[in-house]
């Protein structure tokens, strides 16, 4: 646990406070901006102190990781995102348990999500990751053929593609950093012109959640800056 509620709160605020700021720099209505709280490497009782201060909406990278804490905290029926790379045979744990997939970036995934919805009956929202920056540690699908996967995505009736998510170079740059972000928002654009309707940008996380507001981002995926320090030897 955190070990202390109200320094979760506060780290929680300073947050919100900070996505206020960067909206009103913009010119933005902070309204615009949502913030999905990144509960990654953290436990289930610390995902719990956080339902205190009202989340019921959490990302996380691991399929194993979300089958722990659903299980610990199935009485709070809270919301998991998924925002990490994402094999393909994890597909039908994924369905069963995540209200949302961040990170899908290829026709085999799609493939296998739909496949495991369809046997639930049930569909879910998606965002397609498209990879803006040069790291070759980055997932995502390539700018170019954004058009051609969402056409492709047509096909499946139980994946609801609402939007688009990056994640930026990690750099010291700003100019770089935001270059990044602005490819995926003309991305969206291009895709709007070609008759997707896509309203959602999920970029932006704890070190430059700011320069993805000005950006144009829509949802900022923050960990660290609420949660403290991750231990990655969970």
């Amino acid at each position: 646990m955190t070990g202390d509620l109200a320094t979760l709160a506060g780290r929680l605020a300073a947050v919100r406070a900070g996505i206020d700021a960067a909206c009103r720099e913009a010119g933005r209505d902070p309204a615009e901006v949502a913030l999905l709280p990144v509960s990654k490497t953290f436990g289930a009782d610390v995902v719990a102190e956080a339902t205190q201060l009202g989340l019921r909406r959490f990302g996380e990278n691991k399929v194993q990781e979300i089958q722990l804490k659903a299980a610990a905290l199935a009485a709070d029926h809270l919301e998991w995102v998924v925002i990490g790379h994402l094999q393909t045979n994890k597909a039908k744990a994924v369905v069963a348990l995540a209200s949302e997939v961040q990170s899908l970036d290829r026709l085999d995934l799609a493939v296998a999500l739909d496949k495991a919805l369809q046997a639930q009956g049930r569909a879910i929202d998606v965002l397609v990751q498209v990879k803006t920056s040069s790291e070759d540690s980055k997932s995502g699908l390539a700018p170019g053929d954004l058009l051609a996967f969402l056409r492709e995505l047509r096909a499946f009736s139980s994946l609801r593609v609402r939007g688009l998510m990056t994640i930026a170079e990690h750099s010291e740059d700003a100019g770089l950093v935001r270059a990044n972000f602005r490819d995926l928002y003309q991305c969206r654009n291009r895709a709007r012109d070609a008759g997707f309707e896509l309203e959602r940008l999920s970029m932006g996380m704890s070190g430059d959640y700011g320069l993805a507001i000005a950006e144009g981002s829509t949802e900022v995926r923050v960990g660290s800056s609420i949660f403290g320090a991750r231990n990655y030897k969970h």
